[in-house]
């Protein structure tokens, strides 16, 4: 059972004259845990076993993702079960402030929602600069590619991709280009209730904690664009394959055994039968939704709350008058009051459904 002052505890650890792996690894660093108590309590609720939490997070390097917003760090695991994201000082506080009641709704809601799954918030400190990193569970597949992806918050107000962000591999579109592209999201009526439920009770949630400037991050992954990827892909190892097997044959080696050693968050899916095309285990993938049948496309769709850390304050209720002077109040601005936000974001996410 969880105390109060589990919400405010932390643990430091301080390392000097480190030698390991120096050429990568700086000689001296301090290292805080935030409230790890409270996050090993969340792990649980959200079925995450702590060796393979240890073991996603920290057996290899993990990979740097494209900059977050204002140039900060954004990595993912090396299994891209989780995605490690640099906040600032603020946000710590924010996190800290909001925990308490975050961690009552999991309870509540017994893991299932749409907002992000937070499992650990750490500071490291390197020559007397503190860097803050925020874990979370990846929203998007670790083995399922999402081939286009939206940032939704409800309003057209600039809120169109630039033409720098259009010409990346994977754009990051927004609530303009969703209408332009007529894209709907085509799920079965028992799955769109479901969806619609968790995002009510989330944005309550949100509501009674005055956060707003959050967003629906959606990735539609390709059914049939995966077969043909994955047809190509077989062919193309085939033709290297066959120039070896001759060298190969005779050559066979025993299978290594088996390992009892925890693999991470999704390496016990390794040891069942392999997945096809726009197949997922619902807990590893648990933002993943399979597209309704008689859809005209297969897809799977990766549905989540974004950003959920921007509290109403002085601040945004300035950026608030200044753009209502410059649009006039009337106008789709982002920076409403987290009630205004609410309802218009509801009434906008409940429309992306076919």
């Amino acid at each position: 059972m969880l105390l109060p002052d589990d919400f405010k505890a932390s643990t430091k650890i301080k390392v000097s004259n480190h030698l390991f792996n120096k050429e990568k690894l700086p000689g001296q660093f301090k290292f805080k845990d935030y409230c790890p108590q409270v996050f090993r309590n969340l792990r649980e609720h959200f079925g995450i076993e702590d060796q393979d939490y240890q073991v996603s997070l920290a057996r290899s390097t993990p990979i740097k993702e494209e900059e977050g917003q204002g140039g900060k760090l954004l990595l993912a695991s090396y299994d891209r079960t989780l995605v490690v994201k640099e906040i600032c000082s603020e946000e710590v506080e924010e996190m800290h402030h909001i925990l308490s009641e975050y961690h009552q709704h999991i309870v509540t809601c017994h893991g299932s929602t749409l907002l992000p799954q937070f499992l650990a918030m750490y500071r490291v400190t390197v020559e007397s600069e503190d860097t803050y990193l925020l874990v979370m569970r990846n929203m998007f597949s670790c083995r399922l590619h999402v081939h286009r992806k939206y940032d939704l918050k409800g309003s057209l107000l600039s809120r169109e991709a630039s033409f720098k962000e259009k010409v990346k591999e994977l754009p990051t579109y927004k609530d303009v280009d969703f209408r332009n592209n007529m894209q709907k999201v085509y799920v079965s009526d028992e799955e769109k209730e479901k969806i619609v439920e968790r995002l009510n009770r989330d944005i309550e949630f949100l509501v009674r904690m005055r956060i707003m400037d959050y967003s629906l991050l959606l990735g539609i992954h390709n059914v049939e664009r995966a077969e043909r990827q994955e047809e190509e892909e077989e062919a193309e190892e085939e033709m290297e394959s066959f120039s070896e097997e001759e060298e190969e044959e005779g050559n066979s080696l025993a299978p290594a055994p088996a390992s009892n050693s925890p693999e991470g968050i999704g390496g016990y899916m390794n040891s069942f039968k392999p997945m096809g095309p726009g197949e997922f285990d619902p807990y590893v993938d648990v933002y993943a939704i399979q597209s309704a049948i008689g859809a005209p496309q297969r897809e799977v769709y990766f549905m989540g709350l974004i950003d959920v850390l921007t509290q109403y304050d002085t601040k945004k209720k300035a950026a608030h008058a200044a753009k209502a002077v410059k649009h006039g109040a009337g106008a789709e601005i982002s920076t409403v009051h987290p009630e205004q936000y609410a309802k218009r974001f509801r009434e906008f996410i409940t429309k992306i459904f076919a």
